[in-house]
């Protein structure tokens, strides 16, 4: 970064359906290709992003943070407005800000979009019923066999708090260590609509669809609201269940330090009942 840059950080929403997750790849079918495809064309030059974490094909973002630096002047509100006329119906910049720097130092105190962040929050929206909804195709997960709301919830209790979470942990994650600290892990219930809640300081690859899978095999009975504790200690992948689907996946909120006073709007899942 040079003397003369700004680092701008945006919020962005994405319907993750129809996208190969967030990280560029050759074909161009990932968020941050189009996104970065639009900043181009909105400022004429090459436009590097960095996200606070890497979202898998089909989950979407409630808000996504990325940062790039730029050396142009433009009004924030120009960032949001201009950015989206290049951007397709499924994804939108919904805020921008400018923070300081130390101008390209490299001290260490820069706003980082994701070494920045403190906590990480996602959210899964599951449809329990009978028979599918196509009105929920890719937005909500769906189980048939009817889900009990209490033995999941007993089950989440064993989650909380810093563990080695291994036994949730796909074969190709690259996080250096499997310990996280869990700080909230909480299920609700509206009708036929099952809403997931799951905050930690980061999580490891497929972590949240694998609990996802183990809180549901206790949720319509094929084990007790304990085997979870079991799975947990055991730190073996093969001891959960098998990873569920991807469809009704958020990453609703990442959490930083007030001081970079960032625009976040309050978590709200527009899909879930009122």
């Amino acid at each position: 970064m040079t003397n003369q840059s700004k680092r701008i950080v945006l919020g962005v929403q994405y319907d993750g359906a129809n996208w190969c997750g967030w990280q560029t790849q050759p074909d161009g079918r990932t968020v941050q290709d189009r996104l970065e495809a639009a900043l181009k064309s909105f400022t004429q030059q090459d436009v590097d992003t960095i996200c606070a974490g890497r979202t898998d094909t089909g989950v979407h973002a409630l808000e996504q943070i990325i940062h790039f630096d730029t050396p142009l002047d433009r009004d924030l509100s120009s960032w949001v407005r201009g950015v989206n006329t290049f951007l397709p119906p499924s994804i939108a910049v919904r805020w921008a800000k400018e923070v300081l720097t130390d101008n390209g130092t490299d001290t260490g105190t820069d706003f980082h979009a994701r070494f920045s962040a403190t906590a990480r929050q996602y959210q899964y929206l599951l449809y329990n019923y009978p028979v599918r909804s196509p009105m929920l195709a890719a937005r909500a997960g769906w189980v048939f066999r009817p889900l009990a709301l209490e033995r999941m919830q007993e089950a989440a209790a064993h989650l909380l708090g810093e563990h080695d979470f291994s036994a949730f942990r796909a074969a190709q994650c690259q996080a250096k260590s499997p310990v996280k600290t869990m700080s909230l892990l909480t299920i609700e219930q509206r009708g036929d609509m099952f809403l997931f809640t799951l905050k930690a300081n980061a999580f490891l690859h497929h972590m949240v669809r694998n609990i996802l899978g183990s809180l549901i095999a206790v949720g319509i009975g094929n084990q007790p609201p304990d085997w979870i504790k079991t799975v947990l200690e055991g730190r073996d992948r093969t001891f959960a269940a098998p990873t569920f689907m991807p469809d009704g996946l958020y990453l609703a909120k990442i959490d930083y330090d007030p001081k970079w006073e960032l625009p976040q709007a309050p978590l709200v899942n527009p899909l879930w009942p009122l």
